[in-house]
């Protein structure tokens, strides 16, 4: 049984942590760097892991590893050797690791909630390019291309001890695709898929998020199908669409409906339809069964989450 669906099975909802680079930031931090979250496991590992333990506290069940921009050849173009640039995608889950079970000893009451996952990050190839790539998806790669991208990084996170991997922000279904066939040398090794979307049908390249879960269905490795990184306001569609050609976990964490402008590498501030801890419930209902936030979104939200989720666990 895959990780997921043994937390589903006793519980109601599986709670994601908030991102990772607004608490950074909030912490001081300065994230204007092609390496994005990646540069703070080289330079500021403790502030990572922080950040994680603010998330457990909030009521999280899962924490997803600062390696969305650590790759290999990334961190080889910052002057890093490769010898290096493993050790700190290494790292990267090894800090997750160590908050889980830092915290995990010291919550008393462990019958209302599970032990929490740590998922590890595996960005899209956009996110190496930095350019706003993982909100288009036109990448002009091949299927093996974006394979070859992948490999290495994948056979990384999963030696370090990764609960299952996290393959998020994806703006194509040839990425998911190239993801899977890598993921089939790893043939114990579960991960979820979610997708970036334009609206409340389409993944960033124009894509059906139908199709793409139709695809995914069949491919017993994806634990998950679902939505990150996309505004509030297209989850509930998108749920449906998801919904309606699997019947696997669905998946959601959405930014907090800002605009991210990948030039100046900034959030747009746009008032907000609705407010987010009240949309999760909605979706929810709709069918999502994990449920977290992603970019903008913080510990505050996601201990909003676990307000309601916990009292489900407890009906």
């Amino acid at each position: 049984m895959n990780p997921i669906e043994q937390i589903l099975t006793d519980f109601p909802v599986l709670i994601l942590d908030g991102a990772m680079a607004t608490e950074l930031e909030n912490y001081g931090c300065n994230l204007n760097d092609r390496l994005w979250s990646a540069k703070i496991v080289m330079e500021n590992p403790e502030m990572i892991k922080k950040v994680h333990l603010d998330y457990f506290e909030a009521g999280a069940d899962c924490a997803i590893t600062a390696s969305y921009q650590a790759t290999i050849q990334g961190f080889r173009e910052r002057g890093l050797t490769e010898e290096d640039a493993i050790g700190l995608i290494r790292k990267s889950v090894q800090i997750a690791v160590e908050g889980r079970d830092e915290f995990w000893a010291g919550v008393e009451d462990k019958t209302n909630r599970p032990k929490p996952l740590v998922a590890a990050s595996v960005g899209p190839y956009g996110a190496f390019l930095s350019d706003g790539s993982e909100y288009r998806g036109n990448y002009s790669l091949t299927e093996e291309e974006l394979v070859a991208f992948h490999q290495d990084r994948i056979q990384v996170l999963v030696d370090a001890g990764a609960d299952i991997l996290a393959c998020e922000t994806l703006p194509c279904l040839i990425e998911a695709k190239a993801i899977i066939k890598v993921l089939k040398e790893f043939p114990d090794v579960y991960a979820w898929f979610s997708f970036s979307a334009k609206d409340g049908r389409h993944i960033s390249d124009g894509e059906r998020i139908s199709n793409c879960a139709e695809w995914l269905d069949k491919e017993e490795q994806a634990a998950a199908i679902g939505i990150n990184c996309s505004a509030p306001d297209f989850i509930e569609s998108l749920i449906q669409e998801v919904k309606s050609r699997t019947s696997k976990p669905v998946i959601v964490y959405p930014n907090s409906g800002e605009a991210y402008d990948a030039v100046s590498k900034t959030w747009q501030e746009e008032p907000l339809t609705n407010t987010f801890a009240s949309s999760t419930q909605r979706w929810y209902n709709a069918g999502a069964r994990l449920i977290g936030g992603c970019c903008r979104t913080t510990p505050d939200d996601i201990s909003a989450i676990a307000a309601w989720g916990r009292k489900r666990s407890q009906q």
